[in-house]
């Protein structure tokens, strides 16, 4: 994508980039210290979700109370590692760079013919489970990196990098992170790079997923936000495929989406009967 294209967002996909900061930082203040907590913990991919995330982590809480985790694979793209690192000098933050390839190469050699995506879900759990341990000898929570767009077709690893105490940028889609990033500062060189989960060595999000985050955040924002339906989608120009292909996404990855269901045999269940806010 050229770089000029990645800022010509959708007059409704445009945000007020000041008054989003700072109800995220508020956001990230209120919900962590809820717990009793004041630290937290972000891992750094080198792309721009996980940058951003950092940034408003710093700002919430300072730079001494963020941790900053690097968990590369030995095919992990030597520029991510580059990237990440950029973040944590950028911000003067406490860091960590923990190598994961020793244990996710002693599991897989049980399992040799293990495809890429399965690998893959492995690397990203393992990286969860790396903060969450962080975590406890940091006493902070581990802060999310999974935007709007990703939550809602599912392209994340369940308990891996869509595992969270809270997520500032869960309600922003991709189109708006890229706003928002930009306005706070992250590297230019991150702002501009295609994004890519690297799990593999080539992997890119939007061959995956077939198009543009552009495109897919223009359908999204019709789908969710405007509850369009089909005719009136493809009257802005998405073709029936698309829109097809995109609902079906959502459905199949509900799941992802919310906590596991528990199946009810007594008169007050958890997350059905037995609900109370988080600072009851």
């Amino acid at each position: 994508m050229a770089e000029e294209a990645l800022w010509e967002i959708p007059p409704e996909l445009r945000i007020d980039c000041a008054a989003v900061r700072d109800g995220l930082v508020r956001f990230l203040r209120e919900e962590i210290g809820r717990a009793g907590f004041h630290r937290a913990v972000v891992g750094l991919s080198g792309g721009i979700d996980s940058a951003l995330s950092a940034f408003l982590a710093v700002e919430a809480f300072g730079a001494d109370d963020v941790l900053l985790v690097r968990m590369p694979y030995e095919t992990s793209s030597p520029e991510s590692l580059g990237d990440a690192q950029a973040v944590i000098d950028t911000l003067g933050t406490p860091s960590e760079t923990i190598a994961i390839t020793e244990q996710i190469d002693a599991y897989f050699r049980q399992f040799p013919q293990a495809d890429a995506l399965r690998r893959g879900n492995k690397m990203a759990r393992e990286r969860m489970s790396i903060l969450y341990d962080l975590s406890r000898v940091f006493d902070g929570l581990v802060v999310g990196t999974s935007n709007k767009s990703e939550l809602l077709l599912g392209y994340g690893t369940q308990f891996g990098d869509l595992a969270s105490a809270v997520n500032p940028i869960g309600d922003l889609y991709k189109s708006q992170v890229r706003q928002l990033a930009r306005f706070c500062g992250v590297p230019r060189q991150i702002l501009i790079k295609p994004p890519s989960a690297d799990l593999w060595p080539g992997q890119s999000d939007e061959v995956e997923l077939g198009s543009t985050y552009a495109e897919i955040d223009r359908l999204l924002y019709g789908l969710v936000d405007q509850r369009l339906d089909l005719e009136q989608l493809i009257g802005r120009g998405f073709s029936t495929e698309m829109v097809e292909q995109v609902l079906k996404r959502m459905r199949q990855n509900q799941y992802k989406r919310r906590m596991p269901v528990i199946a009810k045999v007594s008169t007050r269940t958890i997350g059905a009967d037995f609900r109370y806010p988080r600072d009851w």
